[in-house]
């Protein structure tokens, strides 16, 4: 076994890697650019090494730097992670003529199967079943547009080398060909170095269901289930589970049978996902295989009871396989949130900034429930620009979906992060989807429950009442703590009134305090300053986030986000008086919607724009993001540049 190995990677997977060498009693050698050097992972790891500058093409997608650092630090074997160089032969094979051990599957089955458009021609000939589409290299737009005429709209867009939804577009006519084709070159060369793109049919209605595969050098190779991969925002997954409600057991074996048989046919000997696309009628075609291990893979690890990274390390290390196909049960339910540093009321735009407060609910495993939270980040840490906006992969695993479910609601609720907008919300509001919780999902899943982007879960009166509840309990905690003041009016005891007013939002509810108010203070623990409100209610435990604002909290619970004022009546009577503030007029000036960098400014100044036509593109965590005009315009200034860090509202141009 090796006694040291070497993550070329970053953040939660890094980490993720480093928890499992530890139990193993491998050391660690972690790699950081200048924007990592306070990181978690090379905080945990035993050594460290400095790679490069910030940008992914100047660091971790640098080859000769990670051997360097083998080399220097005596790593006998590296592992990848997911992403950068973890899906490129060019990296394995530098590193075995180094004599370093790669954590991972051999060059020629990454080159058969990890490259989209050669893994779509090993499939065609092994006659699995594929989706129609075009695997030749595509020279320009043109060739896009009449090669997605052939096939039929829609059409998806791929980057070759891509992953994580980077290079990625859906094209529903000749105009969004032309230009999704030109963004998704761009976004793949930038993201991996790779600008290559394929086109196929997008299947209307789909569902995305991955089998994962375990294979070693002496020619095992088992599947583990399936995840259910379908909730998905702008081709990125947002939600998985394992297993699928999709699937029964004839069509789960029919899946993972020809996931082994196409990983046996590249001799594949590591972990590796075989991505299906499915009908809702368990119909399923092959979609891809990624040669590493998946960012959902602790949902199958929760399950199986199998640690996938363990299981890649042994098989590196030229170990067989222990573990038979009669070996795998699958147990329970799992699923998975994953947390993005993202603003889901203004587009899901990233946010960038620094982590004021970072309070995850605790991990636990007690009573056949489990919490797994793996991430890459803590109270403090910054969020960069550079990266992937993950901040965390919660984890719930319980002996039904439904109770799974269920404690992932709870622990989204108990999730605390202040500093950067983050996507919590959007989470718990899913989780109170009666679509989702039936399992009645698709791909189109985000798109057609929140098709004008998200505003909030819906305010149901229990949600009311219980945050109604909740702000009158803790104004009740603050009194009384106020009372406890020494030398306040001596010998005139103070009797707070027993009728209040519970503004939430616009609405004003009245609330009476009483014995039970009394006894839930008492009971509740929560004390002014915690970010979280755990308590019973009467109808079961409940979880609210809890921010202090002026004269009020701000209280987040079940995707709901209300501000909350408790009042005298006296108060309340006052406070339907006071007017409301107007927002700004900004008509008439283009604001930058997120954090980051101008790739180009495709107008200038007196130029006539008309309405859907792009003003900027601004690239943040590594996707383009077009800015187009909502109306005719006439461009009066232009005040950002190509190459210009802009942050959250700064004006790039104003109109006339």
């Amino acid at each position: 076994m090796f006694k040291k190995i070497l993550i070329a990677n970053r953040g939660e997977i890094a980490c993720r890697v480093i928890k499992t060498a530890r139990r193993m009693g491998i050391r660690t050698v972690a790699v950081y650019s200048d924007a990592d050097a306070r990181a978690l992972h090379v905080e945990m790891a035993d050594e460290k090494v400095h790679i490069g500058p910030p940008a992914a093409a100047q660091s971790y997608l640098l080859i000769e730097k990670i051997v360097e650092a083998c080399q220097k630090t005596g790593a006998e074997a590296v592992h990848p992670g997911y992403g950068f160089l973890s899906e490129r032969s060019a990296f394995p094979k530098a590193l075995a003529a180094a004599g370093i051990t790669f954590i991972g599957p051999n060059p020629g089955a990454i080159d058969a199967m990890g490259d989209k458009i050669e893994s779509k021609k090993a499939a065609a000939a092994a006659h699995v079943s594929t989706v129609p589409g075009y695997m030749g290299i595509i020279e320009d737009a043109d060739e896009a547009v009449k090669i997605a005429g052939e096939i039929g709209y829609p059409v998806m867009i791929k980057a070759s080398a891509g992953g994580g939804g980077k290079g990625m577009r859906i094209a529903y006519s000749e105009g969004e060909v032309k230009e999704g084709f030109t963004r998704a070159k761009s976004e793949a060369k930038s993201s991996f170095g790779d600008d290559r793109v394929f086109i196929e049919k997008f299947i209307v209605n789909p569902r995305h269901i991955e089998i994962q595969v375990l294979g070693d050098k002496h020619g095992n190779v088992i599947y583990l289930g399936e995840r259910e991969c379908s909730i998905q925002r702008r081709n990125q997954k947002v939600i998985e589970e394992a297993p699928s409600p999709l699937l029964d057991e004839k069509t789960r074996k029919a899946m993972g049978e020809q996931a082994v048989a196409l990983a046996k046919a590249v001799n594949y000997d590591s972990a590796g996902t075989v991505e299906f696309v499915a009908g809702q009628d368990r119909s399923f075609f092959f979609l891809e295989m990624n040669t590493r291990l998946q960012v959902e893979h602790p949902v199958t690890e929760l399950i199986t009871g199998i640690d996938l990274v363990e299981q890649m390390i042994r098989v590196a290390a030229g170990e067989e396989l222990k573990i038979r196909q009669s070996d795998v049960k699958l147990k329970g339910w799992a699923v998975e949130s994953r947390i993005y540093a993202e603003d889901p009321y203004r587009n899901f735009l990233p946010s960038t900034g620094r982590l004021v407060k970072y309070r995850p609910p605790a991990e636990q495993m007690a009573d056949g429930i489990t919490v797994r939270n793996d991430t890459g980040v803590f109270e403090g840490g910054e969020i960069s620009i550079y990266y992937d906006p993950m901040i965390a992969k919660l984890c719930t695993h319980a002996p039904t979906r439904t109770a799974a479910i269920s404690k992932m609601a709870e622990a989204l609720d108990a999730f605390h992060i202040d500093g950067i907008q983050h996507n919590i919300p959007f989470l718990s509001a899913i989780m109170e989807n009666p679509r989702w919780q039936s399992g009645a999902l698709s791909t189109g899943f985000i798109a057609e429950e929140f098709p004008g982007g998200f505003t909030g879960h819906e305010i149901t009166p229990e949600i009311k009442s219980t945050m109604a509840k909740v702000a009158t309990v803790l104004d009740h905690v603050e009194n009384r703590r106020k009372r406890l003041i020494n030398g306040q009016m001596l010998n005139h005891g103070v009797n707070l009134a027993t009728s209040r007013i519970v503004k939430l939002g616009k609405e004003f509810i009245p609330v009476t305090i009483s014995n039970d108010t009394d006894k839930l203070a008492d009971a509740c623990g929560w004390v002014p300053g915690q970010p979280v409100f755990a308590a019973d209610l009467g109808d079961g435990k409940v979880t609210v986030q809890v921010k202090r604002i002026l004269n009020g909290y701000k209280l987040s619970y079940r995707g709901v986000v209300l501000e909350a004022h408790v009042y005298t009546e006296r108060e309340a009577e006052l406070a339907k008086l006071m007017p409301e503030k107007v927002a700004a007029d900004t008509s008439k000036k283009l604001l930058c919607p997120m954090p980051g960098l101008v790739i180009a400014i495709p107008v200038v100044v007196g130029q006539e724009v008309k309405a859907g036509e792009p003003l900027a593109i601004v690239e943040a965590m590594k996707m383009e993001n077009i800015l187009r005009a909502e109306r005719d315009v006439t461009i009066k200034s232009v005040n950002a540049k190509q190459g210009d860090s802009l942050q959250v509202d700064a004006v790039i141009m104003e109109f006339a």
